[in-house]
């Protein structure tokens, strides 16, 4: 009996032993699997951002058509950049690419960084002697770039593209594209545009519902005559957008007539922010005398906002919901 407890003694000692060592190797076996899988993990994230990375890129020489249906070739990633228009210009800084840009209009003043940069005259009538003096080797224009200048930069050999879309949120995002796609800032351009949609979005749910008041957006008044945004107009669409009953939507264009006006006495008025224009409003015979005047719902709005279509254009979708239905946005 002693013998037999010996041996079972023995036995279990050796079982134990063995039961021991497979854990262990066990625990190695499945930290390694762990180790290997996590660099196998991070080795694959890696090559995927990679791959990520490389689709945002732009790869030169590179073809684009512009807005006067014209092929051009790129040969390499511009580094010499000048522009020709606002909205290109602010569309330039918001993606970041502004050490690109060597020259600029007198009407390019937003960022006030670009006080900095050369300025190379009218936007109709540039300076061809500054243009070439900067050694650009990309113009980017924009709308009112006249032909005449677009013909002189040809025959000197100075890549010239220009890009207006169709007046719209999506003509704007499709600028934005391509001249993120010229300057090699993809995926910037891509999250400009995403931002832009989120606020036009944000402007839709805060005024769904919402009454909708008459509203008459001032361009010209008094002797010059009487302008404003008729129903085929941006800004008129964007009056709607921004959930108003544009005013003068029974005529096209831009002009109207005071006595038109007079008649619809629209509830708000909307007028742009600079010197002296608000208060001329408030003390001009047939103005002064509208309800939205003598009501104080005569308002101001910075209009670069809104007539450059570029990149700050969805704020200005959000500046004139907020003067429409300021409490949707408390």
């Amino acid at each position: 009996m002693n013998r037999i407890l010996k041996v079972l003694t023995v036995l279990l000692i050796i079982f134990s032993l063995t039961a021991c060592g497979n854990i262990k190797d066990t625990e190695q076996n499945s930290t390694m699997a762990n180790s290997e899988g996590s660099t196998i993990e991070a080795s694959v994230a890696s090559k995927t951002a990679e791959i990520e990375s490389a689709m945002h890129k732009t790869i030169f020489p590179m073809t684009i058509k512009d807005s006067y249906d014209r092929e051009l070739i790129l040969d390499k990633q511009p580094q010499r950049v000048i522009s020709i228009a606002p909205n290109i210009t602010e569309t330039i800084f918001a993606l970041e690419a502004e050490s690109m840009l060597v020259g600029r209009t007198e009407y390019c003043d937003y960022p006030p960084e670009t006080s900095k940069i050369e300025s190379v005259g009218s936007i109709q009538e540039p300076s061809i002697e500054k243009i070439v003096e900067l050694k650009p080797d990309l113009v980017l224009a924009s709308t009112h770039f006249s032909k005449d200048t677009l013909t002189k930069l040809e025959e000197l050999r100075i890549p010239t593209v220009v890009l207006y879309g169709e007046e719209s949120f999506e003509g704007v995002y499709e600028t934005i594209f391509k001249v993120g796609n010229i300057l090699n800032s993809n995926e910037k351009a891509e999250r400009l545009v995403a931002e832009m949609k989120k606020k036009v979005e944000g402007v839709k749910k805060a005024i769904e519902g919402k009454d909708r008041p008459s509203v008459y957006y001032v361009i010209g008044y008094g002797k010059s005559g009487d302008y404003t945004a008729g129903s085929n107009t941006f800004i008129g669409q964007l009056l709607e957008m921004a959930g108003a009953e544009n005013a003068a939507a029974d005529v096209t264009d831009w002009k109207y007539s005071l006595e038109r006006l007079i008649e619809k006495n629209p509830d708000i008025m909307i007028c742009p922010s600079v010197g002296g224009y608000k208060q001329g409003l408030e003390t001009t015979n047939g103005y002064k005398d509208l309800d939205a005047v003598k009501n104080k719902r005569l308002y101001e709005i910075d209009e670069n906002l809104i007539t450059r279509q570029g990149a700050r254009l969805a704020d200005g979708l959000v500046e004139l919901a907020k003067i429409i239905h300021p409490e949707a946005f408390k």
